[in-house]
């Protein structure tokens, strides 16, 4: 999988966490390169779920 593949899913996987949790702005959702534990850090608070239930909330989408 290459690089624009990637950014392609992971801009569907946003619109659609942000379809399911009405709460979630691009800024919550804004992933630089290497920061990702720093996004999933925000989601957990902003939606009080655990890093676990977030990774398969992310793989079911």
């Amino acid at each position: 999988m290459n690089t624009t593949e990637v950014k392609g899913n992971w801009n569907e996987q946003k619109g659609k966490l942000k379809q399911k949790f009405a709460s979630l702005t691009d800024n919550d959702l804004k992933s630089a390169e290497g920061k990702k534990d720093e996004m999933l850090g925000r989601l957990q608070i902003k939606l009080g779920k655990t890093k676990d239930e977030l990774h398969k909330i992310i793989s079911t989408l």
